[in-house]
């Protein structure tokens, strides 16, 4: 993760070093770049809450991003005045904030389910049936490791999850001779990586590496979903086996949409989404949904209920009643 800007490779080298996830760098880097040439690349230690109110408004008015764009464009710019500038912005900003509506939920029908999951490789049939049946985000999936699945209590535990929030998550049956035998499949990595010289085992937060150092090399702590190719840590540059990138569950599903001939706009999210849908259809209570989704509010979760009502807020059309 190398930029032009030996300011931006400045901040990624202090992020790194704290540990923070690549995704949330290269998000964060990106919107402290659009800042940056916002306004015509001035350093941004020449400029302070005016210049990022200014900002903030054009995001709205010129590029009518989403409420949670304008979030995230603000808490990155919030980390590099507090972590990289050394003077934090001011708690009173007055921007516009954004006021666009958030999309309602895409969900699929267990039909479409079956469609879409019949069109897929084995590997990504075992990552997208967690997601649906267990209700994971892409990166929750592609980033467990092998001891997170417990077999006896039929359960997935999720750690540091959005928000860095863990939680455990329910386990369909039906997954767990796929799942015994992707393990069977890392294990088999494992081996072969073992024999290489240069490989330093898998990443590890650098807490537990420091107490565990030698489990980086053992089974339960690889990823479920291993890279096919050994990599380059772009921390320390020591020789790993990285997870499966999202991208490639997003591409993956994407064909296996167009080959099922599915309509709607489908992406892995949705299969997030039906699941907690066809969860609370099963009779599920919403707090129980909250939870398995590790929704902070149970408003957040409750914008699956609307998908559930016969008609806009549970109205029948009284063009019903003509025929």
């Amino acid at each position: 993760m190398r930029f032009r800007s030996p300011f931006l490779n400045s901040i990624a080298d202090y992020m790194l070093v704290r540990q923070y996830s690549l995704r949330t760098i290269d998000t964060y880097l990106k919107w402290i770049a659009s800042y940056i040439h916002f306004h015509q690349k001035r350093h941004p230690a020449s400029m302070g809450n005016n210049e990022v109110v200014s900002y903030l408004d054009f995001l709205v008015l010129q590029k009518n991003v989403s409420p949670k764009t304008q979030a995230t464009a603000l808490n990155a710019l919030v980390f590099l005045y507090k972590h990289i500038i050394k003077d934090e912005l001011s708690l009173d900003l007055t921007f516009i904030r954004s006021k666009r509506q958030s999309k309602l939920p895409i969900v699929m029908t267990t039909e479409e389910v079956k469609a879409l999951l019949s069109h897929l490789s084995k590997r990504y049939y075992v990552i997208a049936g967690l997601m649906y049946g267990s209700g994971l985000r892409v990166m929750e999936a592609v980033q467990l490791r092998v001891q997170d699945i417990d077999f006896d209590y039929k359960c997935i535990r999720i750690w540091n999850g959005k928000g860095n929030k863990h939680r455990i998550v329910t386990l369909a049956t039906e997954l767990i001779p796929l799942l015994r035998n992707q393990i069977m499949q890392v294990d088999e990595y494992l081996q072969l990586d073992l024999q290489n010289g240069q490989y330093a085992g898998v990443w590890m937060p650098n807490a537990l590496s420091r107490k565990y150092p030698s489990v980086n090399k053992s089974l339960g702590w690889q990823y479920l979903f291993p890279s096919y190719q050994l990599s380059a840590d772009p921390e320390t540059g020591e020789i790993r086996r990285h997870h499966f990138h999202q991208t490639g569950v997003r591409k993956a599903i994407k064909k296996a949409v167009q080959a099922a001939k599915l309509t709607k706009p489908i992406t892995p999210h949705t299969l997030r989404h039906s699941f907690a849908t066809h969860l609370l259809q099963s009779g599920a209570d919403i707090r129980t949904v909250q939870s398995q989704l590790g929704h902070s509010d149970v408003k957040t979760t409750q914008i699956y209920t609307h998908v559930l009502q016969q008609g806009a807020n549970g109205v029948v059309s009284p063009f019903s009643k003509l025929l």
